[in-house]
């Protein structure tokens, strides 16, 4: 949700709503900011109120007589969200409330090329289970959010053609999930959720913040003043394909010379692989460099000279205040980034550098769950929804 402001003259119960998205309010407090009528407000206070969306919190002293005003804020804990964050080998599930509160999670071993309707099917079995175990109503749950390792469309919830997920293009992946949980889904590509669960925990205040997953692949997301830039063919933040001098060995896309051939996690194993020893993924090579070992740290901050290299491409065009390193590689932390400030404070102007906070995430595996548990928020707070239901449930009412 967006901060607090003023509503307008004719403000409808969800843009009321949004007064509380930072503090708890007194209806006094709402009818000033609106400046709708007393008996308006009171009106749509209450059906926020038995439509489960505000909760009546602590009472505050008034500065007249008469009893003290009861305080109003979003029921955030009451509304449950499934999350899911998909990888290639393997996902991460979790129950969550509005607070942000895990209340359950699993690491789900899961083959992405088993195809959609096989690990839908097991993520779906498993969520059920897991909400079941919590406790939690049926009637909380608001919506599911679902990160895969390939573009989406993010208004259809369909994916896109995918060079990672063979057997899923334009597969129908937020109807799917909608037509088993009966609940609004948000399908999302893995990177924009794991940068927008990121930015929303780590950097809320960042004006324009750089995202970059480094793990099987590379991916990217741009997420500016909270949300998420998103592109006209879903193709936003495909940085591993993009053509970087010194890389000549073949992509997993057909061609040779991008970012992802010398700079991702299943390329660096690669590298370090042969003369009798096998590294396998890119967790590998983190160890790797963790133990000290010199050829890994020589890979790894190669790996980041060519990434910084088309990242200065990207601070300079956009100039963000952050650009944040997430995924598998992350966790090699200064190797990775000495390489990556090598290329980008040699191709930038001091103007668009000097400022900039280049760091690696904080959130580790689940920034994906966490963005998605934010994203279900969001959108089940909103404006548009909250006016939606509540019209729904006085149609219902008669």
């Amino acid at each position: 949700m967006s901060g607090p402001a003023p509503a307008s003259g004719h403000s409808s119960a969800g843009q009321l709503l949004q007064l509380f998205a930072d503090r708890p309010l007194t209806r006094r407090q709402v009818q000033m900011l609106s400046g709708l009528s007393r008996s308006t407000v009171t009106a749509r206070i209450d059906a926020l109120l038995d439509a489960g969306y505000l909760t009546t919190g602590a009472t505050s002293a008034g500065a007249g007589r008469g009893r003290p005003a009861a305080d109003l804020e979003l029921n955030a804990s009451a509304m449950t969200a499934l999350a899911v964050d998909l990888g290639v080998t393997h996902g991460r599930l979790a129950v969550a409330d509005g607070e942000g509160t895990i209340h359950a999670e699993h690491v789900l071993e899961s083959d992405i090329a088993a195809g959609p309707d096989a690990v839908l099917d097991r993520v779906s079995t498993t969520l059920e289970k897991m909400l079941a175990d919590t406790g939690r109503a049926q009637r909380s749950l608001a919506g599911l959010g679902i990160g895969v390792p390939g573009p989406v469309h993010w208004e259809s919830g369909d994916v896109a053609r995918s060079l990672t997920m063979p057997g899923w293009d334009h597969f129908p992946l937020a109807a799917r999930l909608a037509e088993r949980f009966g609940v609004p889904v948000l399908a999302e590509n893995d990177a924009n959720l794991l940068g927008f669960g990121e930015v929303r925990a780590g950097w809320p205040e960042s004006h324009i913040a750089v995202f970059v997953k480094i793990g099987t692949g590379i991916g990217a997301a741009i997420v500016v003043d909270g949300h998420v830039l998103r592109g006209h063919t879903a193709a936003e933040g495909d940085i591993g394909h993009v053509k970087v001098p010194g890389i000549e060995g073949p992509c997993t896309c057909g061609a040779t010379g991008c970012l992802a051939a010398g700079a991702s996690g299943r390329a660096m194993a690669a590298a370090l692989s042969g003369g009798g020893r096998t590294v396998q993924a890119s967790r590998d090579v983190v160890e790797l460099v963790r133990a000290g070992d010199p050829e890994a740290v020589r890979v790894v901050v190669q790996a980041g000279r060519w990434l910084g290299a088309v990242l200065a491409d990207a601070v300079g065009l956009l100039n963000p205040d952050v650009v944040i390193i997430g995924g598998d590689m992350a966790m090699a932390h200064e190797h990775l980034l000495v390489g990556i400030r090598e290329a980008v404070l040699a191709r930038v102007q001091p103007l668009a550098s000097a400022h900039l906070n280049l760091t690696n995430a904080r959130l580790g595996d689940r920034a994906g769950i966490l963005g998605a548990v934010e994203m279900v928020r969001d959108t089940h707070f909103s404006t548009h929804s909250v006016d939606k239901a509540l019209a729904a449930r006085q149609a219902s009412s008669g």
